[in-house]
């Protein structure tokens, strides 16, 4: 992604998980934790949802970790129905997060299930959730203030489902006209939607 970005694995509770961390070019802001898509339909931490996401996060000079869920690409174990993988975010937040360290987490399909479940025992900074699952999974309930941003072409999880989620949270949902699930095109639209979030939320 960049010259400064390296790759560890760190321990989870099915084995070994794989990360990538991409370090801003200053001093860190805090850590920013993303997760990826569904690993038996093609997700990876290289997912381009991902990587954008990733980079927002450095650009506003945070730490961004990706990471592989149990049982892809170099991680250890294998799928747990999406129990197991919240179980695998939190491992990575416990591995990389250094002591009082300001925490944001960030996912994208079923990435965003995961950090919404996440987002109850670790209570980020920031809470971005794009194309959230809300179709296959049932997302925790988000935090106020929380960014989620969604497709309104979306064939993989229609903008239905986030919004009958969001609906009783009165939590806003940001529609990109004509956006499909993995916004081709538009990333460098989304991109500018995190970063305009990260910045007005700022402390």
């Amino acid at each position: 992604m960049n010259p400064r970005t390296h790759k560890r694995s760190v321990a989870g509770p099915a084995g070994d998980l794989l990360c990538a961390i991409d370090l801003p070019h200053a001093d860190a802001h805090g850590l920013a934790v993303v997760c990826h898509p569904h690993p038996l339909h093609g997700g990876t931490m290289d997912n381009k949802v991902v990587v954008t996401l990733a980079r927002a996060f450095v650009q506003r000079g945070w730490r961004a970790a990706r990471f592989n869920f149990r049982g892809i690409g170099g991680s250890g174990g294998e799928w747990d129905e999406g129990r197991g993988e919240i179980d695998d975010a939190l491992a990575v937040i416990a591995a990389l997060r250094e002591r009082d360290e300001p925490l944001s987490l960030a996912g994208f399909s079923f990435g965003a299930y995961v950090a919404s479940h996440a987002a109850r025992a670790v209570h980020p900074r920031h809470l971005v959730l794009v194309g959230p699952a809300a179709q296959n999974f049932t997302l925790a309930p988000a935090p106020r203030g929380t960014l989620v941003v969604h497709g309104e072409a979306d064939d993989v999880v229609p903008l239905s489902a986030t919004l009958d989620w969001a609906r009783p949270q009165s939590l806003p949902v940001v529609v990109i006209p004509g956006g499909g699930h993995f916004f081709h095109g538009q990333l460098a639209l989304l991109k500018s939607l995190v970063l305009q979030h990260l910045s007005a939320s700022a402390d």
